[in-house]
């Protein structure tokens, strides 16, 4: 039952009792006015959540055409151009790749962005394994 069927309702049973209650009536008309605003909006947001989700549609359309259809592979070859001198490590406690360069390696370690477990970097001065 939706709001203004319920303040019909009372409405019949107000008119039922037979009074004439100023009142009454006129609480039954303020919420009679209220019911159809809350229809009222409830329609203009289901249309705005059609247009959003037209707008998420049309975003991932564009980001399909910008960077490709794969998800996964957003460190493409350009990318990768722009991380020489990166390293990338997993964390053991949360799988979660994480990439850093010689600095944070050097100071010893970094905490994880993702679980927050500290990691500790050593690296050789012949280490070699830059992305």
């Amino acid at each position: 039952m939706t709001i203004g069927e319920k303040v019909s309702y009372l409405k019949g049973l107000a008119e039922g009792i037979k009074t004439d209650d100023k009142i009454v009536n006129g609480i039954l008309d303020v919420l009679a006015d209220i019911a159809e605003n809350l229809a009222e909006v409830d329609e203009e947001l289901d249309d705005v959540a059609s247009v959003m989700t037209d707008m998420e549609e049309s975003l991932a359309d564009i980001e399909d055409d910008l960077y490709g259809d794969d998800d996964d592979d957003y460190y493409d070859d350009d990318i990768d151009e722009e991380l020489d001198g990166m390293y990338e490590t997993v964390c053991p406690n949360c799988g979660n790749s994480i990439r850093f360069d010689y600095e944070q390696a050097n100071a010893g370690g970094m905490d994880c962005p993702n679980c927050g477990k500290r990691l500790v970097f050593e690296l050789d001065e012949d280490d070699s394994e830059e992305l």
